[in-house]
């Protein structure tokens, strides 16, 4: 019978199932702003998003790629590496999403951990978890399940907890 969780550690588990609920929002939107703004910048568009600067508020710049640049590439080990200049001036908008990103996949995994180890799940499940911040959709999917599931959980193992036990009657 796998380990279950205290009822002590119950409003623990409510608040890190929050805290998980907001970053895996928050990575989800992170990470579907990253793959367009890869599509952009590595298929024959060539852009990034600039703020400020010569063109404005917010303003696509174009990019140069090196000769040698294909999009395969990227995914071919050993294969040349993809250098691109960009041509814009002011806050470059599109690596700002791919810091923050990478920045908030981080806090993603410590509500991932925290999730995980307070419900005491084995270690797949962790690894499921973590592949949210990287599949684009799948945060948001795992988000409504696993909340879904801890609450069922918890509203159950209470229910139990509540239930009075039943004393047996004395009979002379």
């Amino acid at each position: 019978m796998p380990v279950q969780p205290k009822l002590a550690s119950f409003p623990a588990i409510r608040g890190a199932l929050k805290f998980y609920q907001i970053a895996s929002i928050i990575t989800g939107v992170g990470l579907l702003l990253l793959v367009t703004e890869m599509i952009l910048k590595y298929t024959p568009l060539h852009v990034e998003l600039f703020a400020g600067g010569s063109g404005g508020l917010f303003w696509f710049a174009t990019t140069i790629p090196s000769p040698d640049c294909q999009w395969f590439s990227l995914f071919v080990p050993g294969s040349s590496t993809c250098d691109i200049a960009s041509t814009g001036d002011g806050v470059n908008i599109s690596l700002a999403i791919l810091i923050v990103h990478g920045w908030f996949y981080v806090v993603y995994l410590f509500a991932c951990f925290r999730v995980w180890s307070l419900m005491r799940w084995g270690f797949p499940r962790f690894i499921v978890l973590a592949l949210g911040g990287i599949v684009p959709l799948l945060s948001f999917f795992m988000e409504a399940k696993v909340a879904r599931e801890v609450r069922e959980y918890l509203a159950s193992r209470e229910a139990a907890a509540s239930t009075p036990l039943e004393t047996p009657t004395e009979t002379r």
